[in-house]
């Protein structure tokens, strides 16, 4: 069974982008939260994302610099009951 699993970044972000990475490996439903300041774009995280994307995860930002889907810290803390497990970055 799929699970769905939420990976929240917050301080450190090329590590829980990784992290994220391997998760779907385990053919779970990952969706990642960037909360609180801007990602920190290098090659490590560019490549992280690119392959979150071929994966089929969903990149949710609350910093509309990012330049992903936007929602307000609320509105991510509404959506979180609904994973089977997040994870705090």
């Amino acid at each position: 069974m799929r699970k769905k699993v939420a990976v929240v970044v917050r301080d450190r972000q090329q590590e829980a982008l990784r992290m994220a990475v391997g998760l779907t490996l385990a053919d779970n439903r990952v969706t990642v939260f960037i909360t609180g300041r801007k990602l920190g774009r290098n090659a490590d995280v560019d490549l992280a994302l690119e392959t979150l994307e071929a994966m089929g995860a969903r990149v949710i930002s609350g910093n509309p610099d990012d330049g992903f889907e936007q929602m307000s810290a609320r509105e991510i803390a509404l959506l979180l009951p609904d994973f089977d497990t997040v994870i705090p970055y």
